[in-house]
């Protein structure tokens, strides 16, 4: 597999990227990797255009709902958009799960609701519940004209890092259960808001595939390795680690989903490109393998959901 690797956005986004920088997840490599997306040269997809996006979606409201990698990419559309109208009046707008930023000339919102799991997380008597079962968030998700939808990352916390000390399920309380388990009963429950609540002639629904990690070389055949000194994409032609079984679980879903909805894709091709992460120059603490470099390869996510949008 070769890739193309060249800017979608440079200086001129780069102070909205920073504007957009709400939670210190992120950060900018100074390396090769920060500033090139990759997508196969076999994949001809059209040149993303901020002007055209913006006039297709004049007055719309477009909303990312998920975890930090719904950050990343939000924050990626964002830029690639302003990169082509460095001069237009934007506003935002932040409260403790929601963010929003608007083009002002256009009437076109882009917005972040911050739900890691999807499902209601609620504090009760016995602690922090996770409950598996209700999805009560989703009225804040009413209304809008496209939906893109996210969530597995914090799934696999663990102990002190992950933010509930129960699950529930009618009615029931778990101390844990497998996670894959859990994730695909939190799906299902997601799939069912969108059955009773999406108006498929008023509202476009995508669900951002599984974003993978690159923490373990064995991955890519290297087990001595992590990202963390990667300056080049795998170049097999094909991917050791195989399918993850998350993606499995959201393919599952997927399939017995009632109204139509689109996946983004976005597994393989992340796959690849293991020299992409912050690394160390996140902005917290550790290294990380988890989440990408702005600009980059979310911005060919971004390419992937243009393509969805204008074919």
């Amino acid at each position: 597999m070769v890739f193309l690797l060249k800017p979608l956005f440079l200086s001129a986004a780069i102070f909205l990227l920073l504007v957009l920088q709400i939670e210190a997840e992120l950060g900018l490599n100074a390396t090769s990797a920060a500033a090139s997306h990759g997508k196969p040269l076999s994949c001809n997809l059209p040149r993303f255009n901020g002007v055209t996006f913006l006039e297709r979606w004049r007055g719309k409201k477009i909303m990312f709902v998920g975890d930090s990698l719904s950050l990343n990419i939000w924050q990626s559309l964002s830029c690639m958009i302003h990169s082509w109208v460095p001069n237009a009046k934007t506003s935002v707008v932040r409260s403790e799960v929601l963010s929003e930023l608007t083009f002002v000339d256009y009437g076109v919102k882009l917005l972040l609701y911050r739900t890691p799991y999807l499902v209601d997380l609620e504090k009760q008597k016995v602690g922090r519940v996770l409950k598996l079962d209700s999805i009560q968030n989703g009225d804040a998700w009413l209304g809008m004209d496209m939906l893109i939808f996210n969530s597995w990352h914090w799934w696999t916390h663990t102990k002190s890092s992950q933010p509930w000390d129960y699950m529930e399920e009618s009615g029931k309380i778990y101390k844990d259960m497998n996670r894959l388990i859990a994730y695909y009963k939190g799906l299902t429950t997601w799939a069912r808001w969108v059955n009773r609540n999406v108006d498929p002639s008023k509202t476009k629904v995508f669900f951002q595939g599984i974003s993978p990690t690159h923490y373990e070389g064995k991955d890519w055949n290297e087990p001595r390795k992590s990202c963390s000194s990667e300056t080049q994409p795998f170049f097999g032609v094909k991917y050791p680690a195989g399918t993850p079984l998350p993606a499995i679980v959201v393919n599952k879903v997927l399939s017995r989903i009632k109204k139509p909805v689109y996946l983004l894709d976005i597994t393989l091709l992340s796959q690849y490109r293991k020299d992409a992460h912050p690394t160390y120059y996140s902005m917290h603490n550790g290294l990380d393998c988890s989440h990408w470099c702005l600009p980059g390869l979310p911005d060919t996510w971004n390419e992937l959901l243009y393509t969805a949008l204008i074919s």
